[in-house]
């Protein structure tokens, strides 16, 4: 028996493959389907089962493209339903996967078809849990993502307390957990950096195990802090559970090569392009009314939280060499109609003779010496900022996070300071602005990390949970 975790950091999602005497099974895939095809392919094993915990919302399977390219049946879980052919199981259906077996176990809560699935070893002793979204170490699923519900956010969270204390927490402590995302993601509040743990152990540690937590306390908890989730993941729900092209066309789209002519073209009739170097090369140098959301961040999750509509047709610039890198991170969330790429970057752009955009930027110091005269423009999340801020009579929070539907906070005709912590929100931000017309914008480099490090006056910390 093997079984193999495929993490992938900006997207704080786990994929995972399973395999038994020469027969394999993938649970909730990426877009891509060639890493499991390669491993299937490195054991000589065939893909027979793909199971979906349930439709995500903050990515797009590969189930689809990955059941057309290995002849392996989509595994859903009670009361699911898609535009394309899938297994249905019923609780407690057992599928067998070489000398194991799988067991569904239908845990609805986070969406109503949430399913776990447990693998039952070759000596028959329950062996792990996969518990896609309906059991995080340290969380459980926000129940607020469903498609098409009439149920309310305290009916799917009652669903998912009794869910966590008939189906999972009777198993046995030594069963491993295996959850669908780790920290970072936006599915729950408060997932562990850990991606593996022992059920005995988050029996322990969980604050949604307790044994003595009723349901109306479990549903106030549950609920207590949520914020909005980003606007992209009900449009890829409904991604995953209608189908979608396949993703080797979007990849075939997204890298044709461009000239300056094409993108100034292309810009003009409504593209709009996005620059994914470093804030640092942005700021110095770009296309005018291009978005920064530069890949070495949390790339994707931002394309699909400040990019309004999942259709946009896009222009990528990226560093040599990771053009498909970008173009396949953004087919993750559903932004698949990426035109092309400039070739050769900025600097076809500059000896084409196109007009390059730049940025004001300022040393944290310089801000200090000038703290009270100055607007102060802070992008990061609310809690960041009532954690933690400048001392200022003239400070503005505004999250990026929301910055599509905010535009009115911020004074044209005003000269705001931006920053965020390190500098990266700060510059999507300030190239949001700027393709909306507002003009007046200082970057503040190193953001709120060097104007700590430079003693800039800030307020007491205050702890982020305490706030809930």
């Amino acid at each position: 028996m093997k079984i193999e975790q495929l993490y992938t950091d900006c997207l704080a999602e786990a994929a995972y493959y399973i395999e038994s005497n020469g027969e394999a099974a993938i649970i909730d895939p990426l877009r891509e389907t060639k890493p499991y095809t390669e491993l299937a392919e490195k054991n000589g094993a065939k893909i027979k089962y793909i199971f979906e915990t349930h439709f995500h919302a903050d990515f797009v399977s590969g189930h689809v493209d990955l059941a057309k390219k290995t002849g392996a049946d989509i595994v859903f879980g009670p009361t699911a339903s898609a535009e394309y052919d899938i297994l249905v199981a019923e609780d407690n259906q057992e599928f067998k996967i070489g000398n194991i077996t799988i067991k569904v176990l239908h845990t609805p809560g986070h969406t109503m078809e949430s399913s776990s699935f447990l693998l039952i070893d070759e000596n028959g002793n329950d062996h792990a849990l996969f518990s896609g979204d309906t059991l995080f170490l340290g969380d459980v699923g926000r129940p607020d993502l469903a498609v098409k519900t009439d149920l309310s956010q305290a009916d799917l969270a009652r669903h998912l307390y009794h869910s966590l204390r008939t189906k999972i927490m009777p198993l046995a402590d030594e069963v491993i957990v295996y959850p669908g995302h780790g920290a970072g993601s936006a599915c729950g509040k408060n997932l562990s950096e850990e991606t593996v743990d022992t059920l005995g152990n988050q029996k322990k540690t969980n604050y949604a195990l307790r044994p003595d937590m009723g349901e109306g306390e479990f549903v106030e908890e549950v609920l207590t802090g949520l914020v909005a989730p980003p606007q992209y993941f009900p449009k890829n729900a409904v991604m995953n559970k209608m189908g979608y092209e396949s993703v080797d066309a979007v990849m075939a789209r997204g890298l044709q090569e461009l000239s300056a002519n094409d993108v100034e073209k292309l810009q003009a009739e409504g593209a709009l392009v996005v620059d994914t170097r470093t804030e640092q090369e942005f700021a110095v140098g770009h296309v005018p009314n291009s978005w920064f959301i530069g890949i070495e961040g949390n790339f994707a999750p931002w394309v699909g939280a400040l990019i309004p509509n999942i259709e946009q047709k896009m222009i990528i610039i990226a560093d040599e060499g990771r053009e498909e890198e970008v173009v396949r991170r953004l087919a993750r969330v559903g932004y698949d109609q990426a035109q092309g790429f400039l070739k050769g970057g900025l600097k076809a752009w500059e000896d084409a003779g196109k007009t390059v955009g730049r940025f004001n930027e300022v040393d944290a110091k310089e801000v200090i010496e000038d703290l009270e005269k100055i607007n102060i423009l802070d992008v990061r999340k609310e809690s960041e900022f009532y954690s933690q801020r400048l001392v200022s009579d003239q400070i503005l929070n505004n999250p990026l996070d929301f910055v599509n539907s905010n535009f009115e906070k911020v004074a044209k005709d005003k000269t705001f300071h931006v920053h965020c912590v390190s500098g990266y929100r700060s510059m999507i931000a300030m190239s949001i602005y700027k393709s909306k017309g507002f003009d007046n914008l200082v970057n503040i480099k190193g953001g709120f990390e060097a104007l700590m490090e430079a003693e800039a006056p800030v307020s007491e910390y205050v702890c982020p949970s305490t706030m809930l």
